[in-house]
């Protein structure tokens, strides 16, 4: 008989044959599992992913591990719901996006995502294993996607756009905001070495010191999201054009 396959948890494939938990009619009461990831999600801002463990956990919710053994099969499986858990705090009502242009409503959300991550540092980690597709994942991405078909975007480049913003907000916050990140004293170190190296072989560098370590992360972020979105105008002109090219012919 072939040995069962071992899903890897956060997976398309895992995330498709998940059940919800059995219940059990005798021991303590179930736990709602929504609790069980919320103190989880809370445990990895204060203590870190690699320090956070299952007897932790249990302690923090007053439980045993074989509780939360109800509702997944070991760590890696919690870390999974967790992702998706800090995913779906990202919230932009509908009615913020009326009446605003596909740019601006699509800066509104990637700003929103961009807030949410950062406020979980520790936790940025999970999004770069594998690509995010839980139930508030697939949530944000069909809406993002809609977005963009509602303004004219073809399928393809709607598609192509939303993977390009996805990995744009969530590279950034992993890179500037992640464990490890630099902060304001490590941009002054890093002016004053730039600033120490021969002027011969790093003039550019050199000239551009100052502009490399002294903008703001935000201001950064917005610059960058600019330059996409500049990007995907151009792309959707372009597209919306090629069919007018076609009958011309």
């Amino acid at each position: 008989m072939a040995s069962e396959v071992q899903l890897v948890a956060g997976s398309a494939a895992w995330w498709a044959s998940r059940k919800p938990a059995p219940e059990y009619r005798r021991g303590r009461p179930p736990m709602d599992a929504g609790r069980i990831v919320a103190k989880a999600l809370e445990l990895v801002d204060e203590v870190g992913i690699q320090a956070l463990t299952l007897r932790m956990l249990a302690d923090a919710l007053g439980s045993g591990t074989a509780t939360l053994y109800r509702h997944f099969k070991g760590k890696d499986e919690l870390l999974a719901l967790v992702a998706d858990r800090f995913l779906g705090e990202v919230s932009v009502p509908p009615e913020e996006l009326d009446g605003l242009s596909w740019r601006e409503a699509v800066s509104t959300v990637a700003e929103a995502l961009h807030g949410t991550l950062c406020r979980h540092p520790n936790a940025l980690s999970l999004l770069a294993a594998q690509v995010p597709v839980g139930p508030n994942a697939l949530r944000a991405r069909e809406r993002l996607i809609t977005l963009f078909l509602s303004h004219g975007f073809p399928v393809e480049l709607s598609a192509r756009a939303f993977t390009a913003i996805g990995h744009y907000v969530i590279g950034f916050a992993i890179q500037q905001h992640g464990p490890g990140a630099p902060g304001p004293e490590d941009h002054a170190q890093l002016r004053d070495y730039y600033h120490s190296l021969d002027p011969a072989d790093y003039p550019a560098t050199i000239a551009a010191a100052g502009e490399l370590t002294s903008v703001s992360l935000h201001d950064e972020f917005l610059f960058g999201l600019g330059l996409l979105l500049d990007g995907l105008e151009r792309a959707r002109s372009n597209a919306l054009q090629e069919p007018e090219a076609a009958v011309g012919h």
